[in-house]
């Protein structure tokens, strides 16, 4: 619950070495360090304020805001201080800080307490350390079909790559299919045109020896599904009686799963159990953030409750052995959910996000936000920094493939495998033998 913005803290920077870093509230959200008189990254338009960053919060010009997490070096020696939420899972405030002539004030919304450290990384470590969560598992390396195939991805795509991994000699364990093998945003189970059979696809994959995985956005629904023609009762609702609306994407208004009723419960907890019969054992689930936006659910719980429970029935769906990939998730609600998780926002071929707007696909975004949540990696999840991209038509491809690298975290390569070249090869194989480290 949001309450009037109150002051938790006033004290002395240097307006020319200190830094504050703003944690954005989801895996695509700006997150990152500034100095005082830099312009923090906003969303540029309506939809990408619901879709990229925090929904319905908007905030003023010249203040600096945190979701859940703030932290400021006051860059006049001093220690880092670090303002965090006190329930990061259930209660997630805005924490606001504005520097008038080297005055640094900070303001919250709710409940948080105060972390000191060396630097901003340290502060943020130590806080995450400070929750007491088991260290993740080893993270398998990936193959995935997103960034050459995009939504037009065909079954036998699949089946070239998975003969030049061998052709290749890439240690790769998971082959991973992306959107496109679906007919439509809440219908799972049915197939696109283009694929002919998942579970034959999974049985091709493990037959070379390698896991099978797959993509879901499991809490959006497309108004033309025939979920949503069949049930309406299972989606989210806005307080005037209309759908609760996830933005616009894929060419439509898109609505929200409501897990909380029995039967969409049920529906989902099927999918993935289906899914995890035909042998898919490795699941990216994208677009979270739908599942904690605000509407009338069936239950009468909070937005950031129906989340978490929706999440872990797909984990219960799956098994614990299954692994379990967040994107688009909101931040600190996710803490102890998941495997690894998407902590910045899509990388694609080209440096520039559209419209300048640090929530879009671009390197640039992608390394700004993967360096600020660097520290969650190893003490949260497994940091996904998004895929590899090594063919010869990506822009600045060393410097991005050096950027995946230096995370250290999940390692996916997103090619047609046979496009590459002979340093695509050699890069893809070197990052892939390195793994998650």
């Amino acid at each position: 619950m949001h309450h009037p913005f109150t002051l938790v803290a006033a004290l002395p920077v240097d307006p020319l070495n200190a830094r504050v870093h703003e944690e954005g509230w989801q895996s695509w959200s700006p997150s990152g360090a500034y100095a005082p008189g830099d312009r923090p990254h906003r969303p540029t338009n309506d939809n990408w304020a619901t879709v990229c960053y925090r929904p319905g919060v908007t905030v003023p010009e010249g203040t600096f805001q945190g979701e859940g997490l703030l932290a400021l070096d006051p860059g006049d020696g001093s220690p880092t201080r670090l303002w965090a939420a006190v329930d990061p899972t259930g209660e997630v405030p805005s924490i606001r800080l504005t520097v008038t002539d080297g005055l640094a004030e900070v303001a919250a919304d709710g409940p948080v307490k105060e972390w000191t450290g060396t630097d901003i990384q340290d502060a943020l470590g130590g806080w995450a350390d400070s929750l007491g969560l088991e260290p993740p598992r080893p993270a398998p390396t990936v193959w995935c079909s997103w960034y050459e195939y995009f939504t037009n991805v065909t079954e036998d795509d699949i089946h070239e790559n998975l003969r030049a991994m061998d052709t290749l000699d890439l240690p790769i364990d998971v082959v991973q299919i992306d959107d496109g093998y679906q007919k439509v945003l809440g219908d799972w189970l049915t197939l696109s045109g283009r694929f002919r059979s998942r579970e034959g696809i999974a049985d091709a994959i493990r037959a070379r020896g390698r896991r099978a995985g797959i993509w879901t956005a499991p809490f959006l629904v497309d108004p033309a599904s025939d979920l949503a023609t069949e049930h309406p009762d299972w989606l989210v609702r806005s307080a005037d009686g209309g759908f609760a609306h996830a933005g616009r994407n894929w060419g439509h208004d898109l609505r929200v799963l409501d897990t909380t009723h029995p039967e969409a419960g049920a529906y989902l907890r099927h999918v993935f159990r289906t899914l995890r019969s035909e042998g898919y054992d490795y699941f990216k689930v994208d677009f979270l953030y739908a599942g904690a936006l605000d509407g009338v659910r069936h239950q009468d719980v909070d937005a950031l409750t129906a989340y978490r429970d929706g999440v872990r029935l797909i984990r219960e769906a799956i098994g614990a052995d299954a692994y379990l990939l967040g994107c688009g998730a909101p931040i600190l609600p996710s803490i102890g959910l998941f495997d690894a998780m998407r902590v910045s926002p899509d990388t694609a071929p080209h440096r520039r996000p559209e419209a300048d707007d640090y929530s879009q696909p671009g390197q640039d975004p992608a390394e700004f936000t993967g360096v600020g949540r660097q520290w969650q990696h190893g003490r949260l999840w497994t940091n996904d920094p998004d895929c590899l991209m090594a063919r010869p038509a990506v822009e600045t491809r060393e410097r991005w493939a050096a950027h995946v690298e230096a995370t250290g975290g999940l390692t996916a390569s997103s090619d047609r495998l046979l496009s590459l070249d002979e340093w695509g090869v050699r890069t893809t194989r070197r990052l892939l033998s390195g793994g998650a480290r």
